[in-house]
């Protein structure tokens, strides 16, 4: 029988917790590391995240630090699970970490799902830049952070580009289970693609619920963005299959859908009068939609990729569009095939 894989989950907002919880339960030696101190105190102290994941309670197994040093020496697998934004920061510390601390042969997977507005690179992307030597890959799907922390089924995709070999088996292996189905895949890019475009597409989403304009408008509004993603994530040099896959559509339904969705709630929220700029600045935790539907925008000008439903949201979350106004302009376009 292989040895267990010693895991560090780096970030301990809600999915980081959630993930950390669940590889502890898979038997494997796992620790979460939080950015602050005192957050990693009071976890220890409560034996759970109260701040980001509360009434979930840590296993007795899992250890919880701030000290990277410690953490990082002996992780076979580290997950990143920092927002999109603060993810160059996490990569910088690991960086500047005396040198032979991390393993060789570590694998370090992103959690993220947002574009990097000032570069517009996806989360692995940055990790690479900022850790050239590192093996990198993504890990991604529909996964509310307290469904996971329940041990409720769902299903996730592991993506490591061409280098899939023995390690990330092992990684599939080790995270699968009873609850937890991980398929891998060789497109990172269009694994990563998908996870950020629906975030997006969840703001969209959201507008609709919180204007009332029922589930007709709410599916034609899905279908719509699905041919969009494909268009995108193509012409971004990602793989067809992907997006009809759990990181492209799985994540869609998911986040369009569900209660617990914070870009959706973004979205709704906006919808009923309140102003993007002022629900982000109140905002506790991450709206990974805001921010990538301005990289989307750069990127997609730039390439002269024509994205309507992206371009609508953003106007929307940083020119003041109404959303009624940006949904009459998506209704009036000119008509063409399906």
């Amino acid at each position: 029988m292989s040895k267990p894989l010693n895991i560090t989950v780096c970030g301990a907002g809600a999915w980081g917790t959630a993930m950390a919880l669940h590889c502890e339960r898979q038997g494997m030696s796992t620790t979460l590391v939080a950015r602050r101190p005192e957050q990693a105190t009071q976890m220890s102290r409560e034996r759970e995240n109260t701040d980001y994941l509360p009434g979930h309670a840590f296993g007795s197994g899992l250890k919880v630090s701030s000290d990277l040093d410690e953490a990082l020496g002996d992780a076979d697998v580290i997950f990143l699970g920092a927002p999109s934004y603060a993810l160059r920061d996490w990569c910088a510390r690991i960086a500047q970490l005396e040198s032979g601390i991390l393993k060789s042969d570590a694998l370090l997977v992103s959690l993220a799902k947002g574009l990097e507005v000032s570069s517009g690179k996806t989360p692995c992307g940055i990790i690479k830049e900022e850790l050239p030597a590192s093996i990198v890959g993504c890990l991604s799907g529909p996964t509310f952070a307290g469904e996971v922390a329940q041990g409720k089924p769902t299903a996730m995709t592991l993506a490591f580009g061409d280098d899939c070999g023995i390690q990330v088996q092992a990684l599939q292996n080790a995270i699968s289970g009873p609850n937890l189905r991980v398929y891998a895949s060789s497109d990172l890019q269009g694994v990563e693609l998908g996870g950020c475009m629906k975030n997006v597409y969840a703001i969209a989403a959201g507008c609709c619920q919180g204007l009332g304009l029922g589930d007709n408008a709410l599916a034609s509004l899905l279908t719509r963005a699905v041919a969009e993603m494909v268009r995108v994530g193509l012409d971004l040099g990602a793989s067809l299959e992907t997006f009809y896959g759990l990181s492209g559509f799985g994540d869609l339904v998911a986040t369009c859908h569900g209660e617990w969705s914070r870009n959706r709630t973004f979205g709704e929220e906006i919808a009923k009068g309140s102003s993007a700029a002022e629900i982000i600045s109140n905002q506790k935790t991450a709206v990974e939609g805001y921010r990538t539907a301005k990289a989307f925008h750069l990127a997609c000008s730039s390439r002269s990729i024509e994205a309507p439903i992206l371009e609508q949201v953003y106007q929307i979350c940083y020119e003041s569009k109404p959303p009624m106004q940006a949904l009459n302009d998506l209704m009036t376009r000119d008509l063409k095939k399906e």
